[in-house]
């Protein structure tokens, strides 16, 4: 179904797209850093997804990825603590279906991509937001 200007399937479409190149930008930045990645996307039935697992050494990482076209709205602004209460309770849940928790213990990071019109993506990467 493709439906016209007012948004529907395509502007759905394109969201998810934008969100899967944040997240690929997120998963280079990781990399980059001298993180492994683990998984991306894992779900867990109703509960919600996780973008990113990694490890930092022994530490095992759950990153949220938040992706924007403008910093108008910047992305690190849309993890609420509600958000971060249920990203906890992703992590407790990957960690329970995955052989328990790490020696290193676990951390929630937030990786925010904001992709302007023109010009480079910006990426900034927070360590331990909840």
């Amino acid at each position: 179904m493709t439906v016209g200007a007012g948004g529907g399937a395509d502007m759905s479409r394109a969201r998810r797209g934008l969100g899967r190149y944040g997240e690929d930008l997120a998963a280079r930045r990781l990399t980059e850093a001298g993180m492994t990645i683990v998984e991306r996307n894992w779900r867990c039935g109703r509960s919600g997804e996780i973008d990113i697992v990694a490890r930092d050494g022994i530490t095992l990482v759950v990153c949220e990825v938040k992706t924007r076209r403008s910093a108008a709205f910047h992305p690190m602004a849309a993890v609420t603590p509600a958000k971060a209460r249920r990203l906890r309770d992703l992590a407790e849940r990957w960690i329970q279906s995955h052989g328990g928790a790490p020696p290193g213990g676990v951390r929630i990071d937030l990786v925010g991509v904001v992709l302007p019109r023109r010009g480079a993506a910006t990426v900034e990467h927070a360590r331990g937001v909840s």
